[in-house]
This record gives C-alpha cells, structure tokens and sequence, in this order.
C-alpha cells in the first residue's frame, strides 16, 4: 500500500537559486515515513518501548523537477519487503499537477536497540506491533 503527506514548501528551506534545497528533500521522505508508521499505529515511543527502531542503511535521491517556495506537494511512501533482515523504501515527491519532482529509494532495517543488530523478518515485526498491519505491506 502507498501511504501519503502533503507538504508545501516553505521560504526558509530554500537554496540560494530560490528552489528546495538538496537537503530538504530527505527530511520531507523521513516526515512520510514516520507519518506512515504512526498512522499503522506504531509512534516513535511505542517502536523505542518495544526495544527496536528503524534505520535506514542507504538512501539514493533523483531529482527531476525543481520545487519552489509555496509549492504543495504530496510525499509517498511504501516498504517493500522480501527476505532477509532489510526491506525497500519507496517513494516519491509529487507536485500538485501529479510530475514527480524526485523519486527517493532506501534501503532499511529494523535495529534491536539493546544488542544493536538488525532483526530478522522486519515485516512480520511491524505487522505484530501495529494497529493497522494493512498500512505497512508493500
């Protein structure tokens, strides 16, 4: 399933060429995928009380329209799971008209904060802790 936040763009997140800085755009992929996690019914304080956290372990972003002050866009998010201890994070910053600004891919895992490895079967994990289980499948 894609989850979704809408953002608009503010004055102060801007570069000196007046568009969105670099930057930005990872702080607004993170906003959707914490958003995504607390709307599954898993806020940061139930994640840390259960003894994990999410990491994410790579992030590529491609940029392919500039954003500019005022703008209102929409960030998407969907994990993507298959075997093993990571799963994929997808997502996309649309503009109002329905372009894609930028496409951001990540790669994350689920950390065991105590003995700081990754967890196996992170799917299975969130889908036993959360509230809403549909909202986190891929």
């Amino acid at each position: 399933m894609t989850f979704s936040v809408d953002v608009t763009v503010r004055g102060y997140e801007l570069d000196t060429q007046g568009h969105l800085n670099q930057a930005v755009y990872l702080q607004y992929a993170e906003h959707a995928r914490w958003e995504l996690l607390r709307a599954a019914g898993l806020p940061q304080d139930k994640l840390l009380a259960s003894g994990v956290g999410p990491v994410a372990l790579e992030v590529t972003v491609k940029f392919l329209q500039e954003l500019r002050g005022g703008d209102r866009v929409r960030v998407t998010c969907r994990f993507m799971y298959g075997e093993g201890k990571t799963f994929t994070v997808a997502q996309q910053i649309l503009k109002e008209d329905g372009t894609v600004a930028a496409e951001v891919t990540g790669v994350a895992g689920m950390l065991d904060l105590t003995a700081r490895r990754l967890i196996a079967d992170p799917a299975g994990h969130l889908a036993a802790l959360a509230d809403d289980p549909e909202l986190l499948k891929g």
